[in-house]
């Protein structure tokens, strides 16, 4: 039994077709692992943003996963889109380099660059969490899908990766 095949990306500098749990070195939304999108165009500006003159090239590795198969095997924290609860669990996850969660996969949008602003609006007191919330919700976000644990990357299978140059 299983699913529809989700077809997910991730954009880096090289070719990972055996994806692995890193631990970062700056605190992210959802915690450590690794992470893709079900946007193309998100990860190739990923992998636009690393590249240089001394390394010019990179890659957007594709890969698929049985959505179906991974949330019944796995804890999976699914968010369609910004709630407090998510807000809670991306400030945990940001604000505390040791604050950990019990999830194999977790799924949502991504905090970038507008989300900043507004996220610093909040963390200042400007925003409080309702009109955070509401002000998140105006913005086309882009998803995440985060694979936490050795367990969830069972269900990820790198499928093939298009080089990316400058």
């Amino acid at each position: 039994k299983g699913g529809d095949m989700l077809k997910l990306f991730h954009g880096s500098i090289v070719r990972i077709a055996e994806p692995q749990i890193l631990q970062p070195t700056r605190t992210l939304d959802y915690g450590a692992g690794f992470y893709t999108t079900t946007s193309r165009q998100q990860a190739e500006q990923w992998v636009r943003r690393k590249l240089t003159a001394e390394q010019p090239s990179g890659y957007i590795n594709i890969y698929e996963t049985d959505l179906e198969r991974l949330r019944e095997a796995c804890r999976v924290l699914w968010f369609d889109r910004p709630t407090e609860e998510w807000l809670d669990f991306v400030m945990a996850n940001r604000t505390d380099r040791h604050f950990a969660h019990g999830f194999d996969a977790v799924y949502g949008p991504v905090a970038n660059d507008k989300v900043y602003t507004a996220f610093a609006l909040y963390e200042s007191g400007v925003f409080d969490k309702r009109e955070l919330i509401r002000e998140l919700r105006t913005y086309k976000l882009i998803d995440q899908l985060l694979f936490h644990t050795e367990r969830s990357l069972q269900f990820l299978r790198f499928t093939d990766c298009d080089p990316i140059s400058l």
